[in-house]
């Protein structure tokens, strides 16, 4: 079993920064990427950054040149740095981590609770 745990959230003004971080720990053998997802009410959940094992990038449209998704020097930990922040980015920031727990075994996802960022003046 892999457990993942969000932090960082919190309340920041338009045009602020904020940095969440992700650890993964647990039955982890190798992980192929680690990422963000982001809810707000009423909508569907959507991507926001994604970092693989070799270092391969992908970021949601509404988030490019604004966040940033970089690897920890601790082991299985990443952050997002968001610059710029929205009121439209306000959301339960959720991470994702793909890993297997063997040689034999297919990568699965698991996912933590989320943090809230709001974004308010």
């Amino acid at each position: 079993q892999v457990q993942v745990v969000e932090s960082g959230g919190g309340l920041v003004q338009p045009g602020g920064s904020l940095r969440l971080s992700c650890a993964a720990s647990g039955s982890i053998l190798s992980i192929y990427a680690m990422g963000w997802y982001r809810q707000a009410p009423g909508k569907q959940r959507e991507l926001v950054a994604t970092l693989t094992s070799d270092d391969r990038t992908n970021y949601g449209d509404s988030v490019k040149g604004r966040f940033t998704i970089s690897r920890a020097n601790a082991k299985n930990m990443v952050y997002l740095q968001m610059n710029s922040l929205k009121f439209e980015d306000t959301a339960v920031y959720y991470c994702k981590v793909r890993s297997a727990e063997s040689l034999s075994s297919s990568y699965e996802d698991s996912w933590g609770q989320g943090t809230q960022v709001t974004v308010s003046s």
